[in-house]
């Protein structure tokens, strides 16, 4: 039975005040919206910023985009999972590192530590996860911003993420795992990619099981 207590409606405890970002898309500034049970939640996602359309959002009604290549993932790790409700009833919950959608390919390096302020605010509400895995170089980035501002340090260092992702690094005690993003219309043929994200998730879970 669902704690009434833990619930909270993630959008009701965040958000961006003055959206100060400039080259971003401010019109498609999106937050979960949803009502979840953060003392169940083990473990944190964070892919790179909301889809142009929210239809297409994580946490979408019906087939959104997103879910399309994070589903496969799972059941690449050996997760039977159909919906996002499938990927919460397992303790994972998954956000943004950047609350607006991007204009073109990059990402102003100002929006990413803008966001890192929210998005700091946003794993605090959940006491327990034990594993954070970075789906994107923009989720890597705002992460570190977090941890140079809470623990005085980064969590990983400069580098291409295939040379550190299996080194071991550690946020307030919760390992962190570098990957790769969750989304996009080439993931379900690059193969390589695919086995790496979905490794990252076993070992995620793995991690979680053994503390």
């Amino acid at each position: 039975m669902k704690s009434v207590l833990n619930s909270m409606l993630i959008s009701d405890q965040i958000a961006c005040e003055d959206f100060p970002c400039e080259k971003i898309n401010k019109e498609g500034y999106l937050i979960p919206d949803v009502d979840i049970d953060v003392e169940k939640i083990k473990i944190i996602m964070i892919s790179e910023v909301p889809p142009e359309k929210p239809e297409d959002y994580f946490y979408a009604e019906g087939s959104p985009y997103y879910m399309e290549t994070t589903l496969q993932l799972f059941k690449d790790a050996g997760y039977d999972v159909s919906s996002i409700n499938d990927i919460i009833a397992l303790g994972v919950y998954i956000t943004t590192a950047i609350k607006c959608p991007k204009i073109g390919y990059s990402i102003p390096a100002s929006a990413i530590k803008n966001c890192s302020e929210i998005l700091e605010k946003e794993i605090d509400l959940f006491p327990n996860v034990k594993s954070y895995i970075l789906n994107s170089d923009a989720a890597i980035k705002a992460f570190n911003y977090i941890s140079k501002r809470t623990i005085g340090e980064r969590v990983t260092p400069t580098g291409s993420t295939y040379k550190i992702r299996h080194n071991e690094f550690y946020y307030k005690g919760s390992r962190v795992f570098p990957s790769y993003i969750l989304t996009g219309k080439n993931l379900l043929i690059e193969k390589s990619k695919r086995k790496m994200i979905a490794d990252d998730i076993k070992r995620a879970f793995a991690y979680v099981n053994d503390n």
